[in-house]
């Protein structure tokens, strides 16, 4: 549904620290699932561990906020003061590691929405396999107030 370029355009994030390369599916303001193809090329490898590369649970969460950002913003209806952040990582649980050549399946859906906090829940799989799962709670913020 939507390949690196068209995702580019979306979201923030750029290489080495954007996570999703393809959207296949996205149903606004609802859910969606993307990919991320993990490289063994990907510069946090070489020290997370040389000799056993596997991939930070940070960055699997990040993978997940970034596929949820889009599901939070349709095209062309962000509000240019505001930046949706992250506000808390719930029950995220690592189920098996995740190391280079796999390629996540990620699939985030909206739990809830009010007042500017949305909330999610996330599923990383690689094939059949859960790698990990649990919920990302995000919240607006104005651009000013982030360095004030």
């Amino acid at each position: 549904m939507m390949n690196l370029l068209e995702i580019n355009k979306r979201i923030k994030q750029r290489p080495p620290f954007q996570m999703i390369e393809r959207v296949l599916e996205l149903t606004p303001d609802e859910s969606a699932v993307g990919i991320k193809n993990v490289s063994v090329n990907e510069p946090y490898f070489t020290g997370h561990f040389p000799e056993i590369p596997i991939m930070p649970g940070v960055l699997i969460t990040e993978a997940a906020a970034q596929l949820c950002s889009l599901v939070i913003t349709p095209d062309n209806e962000e509000d240019p003061d505001k930046i949706y952040v992250l506000l808390k990582i719930k029950d995220f649980k690592f189920l098996k590691p995740v190391i280079p050549g796999d390629t996540l399946r990620i699939e985030v859906n909206k739990v809830m929405a009010s007042s500017g906090l949305y909330e999610f829940s996330a599923v990383v799989k690689v094939e059949d396999t859960v790698k990990a799962k649990g919920s990302l709670l995000f919240t607006t913020m104005n651009k000013s107030q982030i360095y004030s």
